[in-house]
């Protein structure tokens, strides 16, 4: 309930904004969102005069008695100016929703930037990030409000993808501020993989913090959840022993294929491979048929430049035969095992591709590690066709899980440790509006107090002495200021100086009220990313 006042207060300014301009224009109602709303003008006495009008209106009945500032201090807003955001996670994964899901939830990275922003533009989310693999799609956003921002981004996610919203809450699952944290440092580490301890994991998530910086939305919190989770994934791989014989995706995709060739082929060298896709997780495919004896394959792929580079790095006796992504039905008239990873949003082998296809001695392997799928569930349905996905893997990874179990134990005490230093940190990013808006209200007196000095007794005075006047009082200032903010700073290494620094941080905002022009300055941002 308190977050929706503050967010009328946004909509009651940009009505009242509006209204100057058209007085016939009648207000818009208390409850109205923003979206669609303009940006304030980036003049400050304005603006300020519409707040304290906006106040004024939400308690009519009162107006004449109290001031616009007792008004909101005893309304609901003044409890959600003592709450902070919340750091959210609404993920579906391998581990609760199946394929044909995530694959709609999906979102390619170089589409994330533009999710980020359509996420921060609603009206509770003030930053996001979005991992999506072919495993999981986690959105982590800083909500103004945990149940307004859940609601919002889980709509978003049955908007973007056609999913109803009952379905996406049967399977996505909720963690809230030091459970996100727990959560994706054990992502980072790989501990909640489908194949526990995989290194490409941390590529991934090192690639949300490539591709967020600049990103309006990406900020402080959430890009260094991010950088703190790199850090602890980095730790644990390093330190512990999870990651020695931790198979990937790609090799365990290779497993299946020859777990699931039929007995007329004694090695993978005697079957026939095709590659569609020569990106990734294609190049990591190729790397692993040549470790379990394949000296031969055909490799599709957009252009050939990345086919030759992969070539480069093959052993002598290696062969790698290129062929345009126009040839593909082609190669896979020729090919017993079909391994696709591509990053097609449609199938590119349907029923109707492969029932023509000439049939071979067994079965043709079609392993598809993609998400979206780069084949149709339709083709599972020909007798001469074995599909396999992501979610088959967990017949390869089960064989060596509980010894990856045993060793994820070990970096569980790094992951705790890194929880605890990002927690910390993210604690002492609290005095930071504190610290911004004490200095602009004693930058406010100064400058208030100079100007009306200057106005009586400047008139005599040469531009030096002026000069002068400027400088001493900003010092006085400064040399005031010196002691508070000395107690507002803190790396967060210490919890006693840590809590110390919090509790001068409310008593500062008791004193000054900073506490509502923190509020105030949070819609303006609201506002202006509208």
């Amino acid at each position: 309930m308190a977050v929706s006042y503050a967010f009328a207060i946004g909509t009651k300014l940009e009505t009242l904004l509006t209204n100057q301009h058209n007085p016939s224009s009648s207000p818009a109602p208390l409850g109205l969102n923003l979206i669609g709303t303009r940006s304030l003008p980036m003049n400050n006495n304005t603006r300020r005069g519409l707040i304290q009008r906006a106040r004024c209106e939400i308690s009519p009945s009162k107006a004449a008695s109290i001031s616009a500032l007792e008004q909101l201090k005893t309304s609901a807003i003044d409890r959600y100016t003592k709450e902070r955001s919340s750091i959210v996670m609404i993920g579906l994964s391998i581990h609760t929703a199946p394929v044909e899901m995530r694959e709609k939830l999906a979102i390619p990275e170089a589409e994330w930037p533009r999710a980020i922003a359509e996420l921060c533009g609603l009206n509770h989310i003030e930053e996001a990030a979005v991992l999506s693999t072919c495993n999981r799609m986690e959105i982590y956003v800083l909500a103004l409000s945990q149940q307004r921002g859940v609601k919002e981004v889980t709509e978003w996610m049955s908007k973007t993808s056609g999913i109803p919203v009952s379905e996406i809450c049967q399977h996505r699952f909720l963690l809230y501020n030091k459970e996100v944290t727990q959560h994706l440092f054990e992502v980072s580490a790989g501990l909640d993989s489908l194949v526990l301890g995989e290194g490409q994991i941390l590529a991934q998530v090192k690639q949300v913090v490539k591709l967020g910086q600049g990103v309006n939305g990406f900020g402080r919190n959430i890009s260094g959840l991010f950088k703190h989770a790199i850090t602890a994934g980095k730790r644990a791989r390093t330190e512990t022993n999870i990651a020695a014989g931790a198979v990937s995706v790609s090799s365990a995709a290779v497993e299946l294929a020859l777990m699931k060739l039929p007995e007329s082929f004694s090695n993978a060298s005697s079957a026939r491979m095709l590659v569609v896709g020569a990106g990734k997780m294609g190049k990591l495919v190729i790397k692993h048929l040549v470790a379990k004896g394949c000296t031969r394959m055909v490799v599709v792929n957009r252009s050939e430049e990345k086919v030759a580079a992969i070539r480069e790095e093959m052993p002598s006796g290696v062969e790698i035969i290129y062929k345009p992504l126009d040839e593909m039905l082609a190669c896979a008239a020729e090919a017993d095992v079909v391994f696709t990873s591509t990053a097609s949003e449609a199938p590119l082998f349907l029923k109707e591709h492969v029932e023509i296809l000439p049939p071979v001695a067994d079965v043709r392997l079609f392993v598809d590690i993609s998400v979206p799928r780069n084949v149709g569930s339709c083709v599972a349905e020909l007798d001469g066709a074995r599909v396999y996905n992501v979610d088959d893997l967990k017949e390869v990874v089960a064989a060596n899980k509980e010894d990856r179990m045993r060793k994820a134990m070990e970096a569980q005490g790094i992951i705790t440790e890194e929880s605890k230093q990002f927690e910390a940190w993210r604690d002492s990013l609290e005095t930071v509006p504190t610290i911004k808006k004490l200095r602009e209200y004693c930058e406010r007196i100064r400058a208030s107090l100079v100007e009306k000095f200057m106005s009586r007794n400047g008139d005599g005075m040469d531009k030096k002495t002026k000069k002068a006047v400027e400088d001493l009082t900003r010092s006085i200032v400064n040399k005031i200021l010196h002691g508070p903010m000395q107690h507002l700073r803190c790396d967060g290494s210490d919890s006693r100086t840590l809590r110390e620094t919090l509790e001068n941080m409310q008593a500062l905002n008791r004193m000054y009220g900073l506490d509502v022009e923190i509020l105030e300055e949070k819609i303006r941002g609201k506002m202006e990313q509208k």
